[in-house]
């Protein structure tokens, strides 16, 4: 086999593994962007756990289609972006959908992968206003606490009560 085909079956090997290994991939179009917006995206999704990459949409969509995701194909057409997220499955989603705001910004969010399931751009946005999943766990803490020291109190009072009668 000729060596420009082998490199390329490792690449989509390769793919394949990143996208069945993440928490959550996104795919995005980043047409417009300069280089140093761009730069500055990845540097800001790298500091959350997620590595940007592009590939060409052949590579991209035969390795989405390995790793059994063949309704994600579709978005990997023209300039795409992938985003992939290794554990936190809102980060990528978050931090992509509040660049979408700003002013003179080319980010066009179009699917997902998250938890082995193709989300597209509604349930991507509904996803990124969700907290992380540290703060889900300090919340669930704090709301757990709460309740234990509520019943502590009142084990104390009932405790008292029986010690006056």
């Amino acid at each position: 086999m000729k060596e420009s085909i082998l490199k390329k079956q490792e690449a989509v090997t390769a793919v394949t593994e990143r996208i069945k290994n993440s928490a959550a991939v996104v795919a995005f179009k980043y047409q417009g962007l300069t280089v140093a917006k761009f730069q500055e995206l990845r540097k800001e999704l790298r500091a959350q756990g997620v590595l940007v990459s592009v590939y060409k949409n052949n590579i991209s969509t035969r390795a989405a289609k390995e790793a059994g995701f063949e309704e994600f194909t579709d978005a990997l057409k023209g300039p795409v972006a992938l985003a992939f997220a290794e554990s936190d499955v809102v980060a990528p989603a978050k931090i992509l959908f509040s660049k979408l705001g700003e002013e003179n910004n080319k980010i066009e969010v179009l699917k997902g992968i998250v938890d082995g399931d193709v989300y597209g751009f509604d349930q991507l946005k509904a996803l990124s206003v969700l907290p992380s999943y540290e703060t889900l766990l300090t919340q669930l803490a704090f709301g757990l606490l709460g309740s234990v020291n509520q019943l502590a109190i009142g084990l104390n009072l009932l405790a008292e009560k029986k010690e006056n009668e």
